[in-house]
């Protein structure tokens, strides 16, 4: 029995799924680390996740705890699409993570309605829970 390769196992072009994945790694790094230094610059220490007197903090923590929040949906609607559309999953993730970055530096500054700035990574979003009720039909043999 000869051993298989990943290859054999994911679809042509999947690489590009993950890299998405490692590129979504980065985007929670990088606001893990912003509300870090917020931590420091507004005297918020731990535990406490706000500050009673500073709304610029408090952005710039939710920023970071939105993305948490809708992450692991994501996560998942990324893989299943991407396992049977990996190209057009790849550019919707990258559109959806992208998008992320946008919402942040929107929310950081200080004024919440700016975070919409990120509003295009429904096009994302959406885009692959398409792909994923799409894949899920085609497991079914209905389209």
């Amino acid at each position: 029995m000869a051993a298989s390769s990943i290859s054999d196992v994911l679809p042509q072009n999947f690489a590009y799924v993950i890299f998405t994945f490692v590129y979504s790694y980065v985007l929670l790094m990088y606001l893990g680390i912003n509300v870090g230094r917020a931590r420091k610059k507004y005297g918020v220490k731990y535990p406490q996740m706000y500050s009673d007197k500073d709304n610029t903090f408090n952005c710039i923590q939710r920023a970071h705890q939105n993305t948490l929040e809708v992450y692991p949906s994501w996560l998942i609607l990324q893989l299943i699409s991407g396992l049977a559309f990996p190209l057009s999953s790849a550019v919707l993730g990258a559109i959806w993570v992208t998008s992320r970055f946008s919402y942040a530096h929107g929310y950081y500054t200080g004024d919440p309605e700016k975070r919409l700035r990120g509003a295009y990574g429904y096009i994302g979003l959406f885009g692959v829970l398409i792909l994923s009720v799409v894949a899920g039909l085609q497991l079914l043999n209905v389209v």
